[in-house]
């Protein structure tokens, strides 16, 4: 790969080690993706609490005798845990991302050095 084939309509572009460019992390916009983040995680942490929920079905019999109480069963659908499982790591790994989107769009200030 030579030069030309490096360049985009704006010119070329500068390693990310140069001084005098460093890259560009900290973006106030950053705050805006981490609030609709958040309200991702919130819906899927909803989906995965509806998921679990689908998951048990309670059955009840009637009782075997007179005077007994029903017996109740409860069946566990697998692929209703795992979607609620899934859905409940997804939501986790959109807060964490969530997270860093807002240190990132904060300003950080180095410290000074001392002369």
């Amino acid at each position: 790969m030579n030069a030309q084939q490096t360049t985009t309509a704006a010119g070329p572009q500068p390693p990310a080690g140069v001084p005098g460019h460093p890259p560009r992390l900290h973006q106030p916009w950053r705050a805006y993706v981490a609030v609709a983040e958040l309200v991702l995680a919130a819906l899927l942490v909803a989906a995965a609490v509806w998921a679990w929920r689908r998951g048990m079905v309670v059955v009840e019999f009637p009782p075997f005798r007179d005077g007994e109480a029903p017996q109740r069963v409860v069946r566990y659908l697998g692929q209703w845990l795992a979607s609620g499982v899934g859905l409940g790591l997804l939501a986790g790994v959109a807060l964490l991302d969530a997270i860093r989107q807002l240190v990132l769009s904060s300003r950080v200030r180095g410290r000074r050095r001392r002369h």
